[in-house]
Parts: structure tokens; C-alpha cells; sequence
């Protein structure tokens, strides 16, 4: 029995990415975002499963994080979206990944690196629409960059792209607005470049509007089951991918008054038996659940009682159980009839479900569902 470990349901992110590859417009390509190690589900298996679910490029956001997956997927698209130090950059390079750039310094800087490895370096100009960090928000600017890299021996311009700042806010018109600046950058660059590929949307844009579409769409949070709109994924058609299990290390009894867990946050208002499960804050489950969330055991959701230490945290199991040691513990998935999702702890944090995801420690081992 192990102490606590993350099943992932590679077939899942399969069935996913194939839903979204059909909510695509005719011709798009669907891009699996696996950075965070695959939003905390495992960066390889899901790439892999990605692929066989009809995506067919890969984007990743750091140089480490392109050398994992350009390793093994070594005749596939990818892309590092983020920003890169000079060492990055030889890093990002060498493990044959597609680069980001939005100012002309670091234009120069990719190319004299390809000039080194004695190639040319693939490079999406990026356009700030509005999210207001990485990119160029000028769109003269971006027009110029795009004609610097088109015209560098050393450089082959790839594509245009944008990030959207709202797409999961479905009454905000800020959506519209970028997409609106977005299609004119998009439409001088290509009547130059028709080979540069335009992509701007994320998970939440492919499901909301397939203006936002393009020629491809960059899709993280919901390829893993995860609801881009923060309520329910089956409602999308999403399969969640991940679930967090531990089991019931040991069964007390506790007469009301007494106290669980550091600082006594909990006392019992009751004789009750309480569950002490092997699991904490160095596992990922946030001290904000304290007091604040369900486990299941026995199919039956128990409430989180008392501080979220670092390796526990114990439930209310009733003033009468038929729960024992040794019996499984869910803190994210189904049990019986009953299920927590990801996004139901987000609501509970106040946060996101990637939050929530990403948050799992590596200290708890991933297995294949």
C-alpha cells in the first residue's frame, strides 16, 4: 500500500484532445500545452496521449521543460513560450524547439545561436493584444519584427501569435476586443508571410468561439479534464484525468471536546470518531482546506477536520463508522456515487483548478490509471 499517489488516465487525455481536435475549425491544429509537467499530471504520458488524441504539436513554457520533451518527441513540433536567458536560448535550441520572440535584441541574440549550431531557428513573433505581459504591443512594431526575422538567414519566421486575457470569462467583451486587434496584425503579417501560422487560443477560447481559432489553438487546462470555466468539465465534454488518493492510516475515538491537529482548530462538538489520513501540505493539499473540504472513504464524503499539517490531515468520520485502517481515501476523484472534483477545491481556495493541479507535489508519485 502506498502512502498517497496521483492515477492519471492517460486514455482521458486521449479522449480530450480528440474532443477538442473536433471542436476545431477544418484545417487548425491543436497544440497540447504540457508545461508544469503536464499541468501536474506528467508531462511525457500526456504528450504522448495527446498525440494519439489528434493533437500535433507540443508547447512548453521553460528551456528544461523543452529538453524533457524534445528528447522524446524528437520528430514533433515544439514550442517554448517563455522567456529565455542566453543559456536558455542554447538549451531551448539544441533540443530542437520553436522559439518565442517580441523585441529585436533577442531577435539577434536566437539568431546568432542558430549561427552557432549551424541552423536556422523557427520563431513566432508574439503580439501583446492586451494580456499585458510578454510581447509587443505595438503593432507596427510587430509587423517589422516579423519582416527582420522573415529577411535573417539564420531565421524562418513560423508563426504570429497572441495571448488572450479573458477567453474564460464568457460576458467579458475584452475578448472580442483582442481578437479584433489580434485580426489586424494577424492580416498585415500574412499578406506578406502567408506561411506564418496565427494562434491565439487557449482552452477557453477553442470552446467559446471558433473565431478565436485560427490556424492553431494552444490548449492546456481542459486536454487533462479540467474545466477552462472553473465549474463542471463533463458539461464540455471533458474527462477528468487525475485523481489523489491516500488511505485511512488509523481510526480514533475522540470524546467531545477533544482536539485534532495543530493550534485546535477542531474540537469535537460530539463523541465521533475521527480518520487520520497520510496526506498534507507536502503533498499539495492547501492549509486553507482546513476545515474546508471532503474525503471520501466508503463512498461517503467525510469533512476535513482540524489544521492540514505537512504529512496529515484527519476527518470527521461520525459518532458511529464502519471505516477502517487500511481503507482507501480520495481527496480528488470518484468514489461510488460520489466525486470531488479539482474544481471543487479551487471554489473552496478561492483559486483555479490549474492551482490545484500543479500544487501536487512531486512527492507524490504519478501512476497509469
Amino acid at each position: 500500500m502506498e502512502r498517497a499517489f496521483a492515477r492519471i488516465d492517460f486514455e482521458a487525455v486521449r479522449a480530450n484532445c480528440a474532443r477538442l481536435k473536433a471542436e476545431l475549425t477544418e484545417g487548425a491544429e491543436l497544440c497540447a500545452v504540457v508545461k508544469a509537467d503536464g499541468y501536474g499530471h506528467g508531462a511525457d504520458g500526456c504528450a504522448d496521449a495527446a498525440l494519439k488524441g489528434g493533437a500535433t504539436r507540443l508547447a512548453v513554457a521553460t528551456a528544461a521543460e523543452a529538453e524533457q520533451i524534445g528528447r522524446r518527441f524528437q520528430h514533433v513540433p515544439l514550442l517554448t513560450m517563455g522567456a529565455l536567458t542566453i543559456e536558455e536560448v542554447d538549451g531551448a535550441f539544441s533540443a530542437g524547439s520553436e522559439l518565442a520572440v517580441w523585441r529585436d535584441d533577442f531577435r539577434r541574440l536566437v539568431a546568432d545561436r542558430a549561427r552557432a549550431h549551424g541552423r536556422r531557428a523557427r520563431v513566432h513573433v508574439k503580439y501583446d493584444s492586451g494580456m499585458g505581459r510578454l510581447g509587443n504591443r505595438d503593432a507596427g512594431e510587430v509587423l517589422e519584427l516579423a519582416r527582420a526575422c522573415a529577411a535573417d538567414p539564420d531565421l524562418e519566421l513560423a508563426g504570429i501569435w497572441t495571448h488572450l486575457a479573458t477567453a474564460d470569462e464568457p460576458e467579458s467583451p475584452y475578448f472580442d476586443e483582442q481578437l479584433d486587434r489580434f485580426d489586424e496584425v494577424v492580416a498585415a503579417v500574412k499578406a506578406e508571410y502567408p506561411h506564418a501560422i496565427a494562434h491565439a487560443a487557449n482552452s477557453a477560447a477553442v470552446l467559446r468561439d471558433k473565431r478565436s481559432h485560427y490556424e492553431m489553438a494552444r490548449c492546456g487546462v481542459a486536454i487533462y479534464g479540467l474545466d477552462p470555466f472553473q465549474r463542471d468539465p463533463a458539461a464540455h465534454g471533458l474527462l477528468p484525468a487525475l485523481s489523489l488518493h491516500s488511505h485511512v492510516a488509523d481510526v480514533k475515538h475522540f470524546p467531545a471536546g477533544a482536539s485534532a491537529g495543530y493550534g485546535r482548530r477542531w474540537t469535537a462538538p460530539v463523541d465521533t470518531w475521527v480518520g487520520v489520513i497520510p496526506l498534507g501540505y507536502g503533498d499539495g493539499v492547501r492549509r486553507a482546506l482546513a476545515n474546508n473540504a471532503d474525503v471520501l472513504v466508503g463512498g461517503r464524503r467525510h469533512p476535513l477536520v482540524g489544521a492540514v499539517s505537512m504529512d496529515n490531515i484527519t476527518i470527521d468520520l461520525g459518532p458511529e463508522t464502519e471505516v477502517e485502517p487500511g481503507q482507501e481515501a480520495i481527496l480528488i476523484g470518484r468514489q461510488g456515487g460520489e466525486q470531488v472534483l479539482a474544481e471543487e477545491l479551487a471554489d473552496r481556495l478561492d483559486t483555479i483548478n490549474y492551482e490545484v493541479a500543479c500544487a501536487i507535489s512531486s512527492r507524490v508519485p504519478r501512476r497509469p490509471a
